[in-house]
């Protein structure tokens, strides 16, 4: 059957930013005066873990150190919004026949993230003529609900805003542990892997893809 929504996750189902978000933490870092800096292995390791800022509290902790996690992430985000509208994003490869696909066929979109709206707009800012919010039925953000990834609720708020059933949709998410926000729901979910993200921390139920296809998510049409 022909799925009647295509709901995109975190921001990394869209854009690949994870070196870009990696550096930011660590200069949010260097300029709080903390000797942190997150090579690329930690990062991985540190993304089995779902939002920013619960990654620097449970970081602080494994360090023994008291920081404003809330402070931190906010100044991170603002370096990673400069950095992604001064140096431009492009959409992960298949993102931009998949949304056109879907919009031509009267698929509904939507963009199911739970990070900050300065950060979605930055995102939207960045891709220019690309992708922009007009684009979505439904576009998320920290403001929608308070219980992050991988609890459901973001995807609840998502299909009432649509209008549609849980079975009716497919949900793309980059990692494994944001997956399990989706799955929760009862969405089929698709797993597309950012830079990052190990593909081995998906659960079974997950089909994971090096690119989108849209007849992969809808079935043929």
């Amino acid at each position: 059957m022909t799925k009647q929504a295509i709901l995109f996750g975190s921001i990394g189902t869209l854009v690949e930013t994870s070196e870009l978000q990696r550096q930011a933490f660590n200069q949010a870092f260097k300029e709080a005066g903390l000797d942190w800096s997150w090579d690329p292995d930690e990062y991985r390791k540190l993304l089995k873990s779902s939002g920013g800022e619960q990654r620097i509290k449970d970081y602080a902790d494994t360090k023994g150190k008291d920081v404003d996690a809330t402070a931190l992430h906010r100044r991170k985000t603002a370096i990673f919004d400069k950095a992604m509208i001064s140096d431009g994003l492009s959409l992960r490869d298949g993102v931009s026949d998949v949304v056109k696909r879907a919009k031509d066929n009267g698929i509904k979109l939507a963009f199911v993230t739970t990070t900050s709206r300065d950060n979605v707009d930055a995102i939207f800012m960045a891709l220019g003529d690309s992708l922009g919010r007009d684009d979505f039925e439904f576009v998320g953000d920290a403001s929608v609900t308070t219980a992050g990834k991988p609890h459901p609720d973001i995807y609840t708020a998502a299909l009432d805003a649509l209008g549609v059933d849980a079975t009716a949709c497919v949900a793309i998410e980059d990692t494994g542990v944001s997956a399990k926000s989706p799955l929760a729901a009862g969405i089929e979910t698709v797993g597309f892997a950012g830079e990052y993200a190990d593909r081995d921390d998906y659960d079974a139920a997950v089909r994971v893809v090096d690119a989108l296809e849209y007849a992969d998510l809808t079935g043929p049409n």
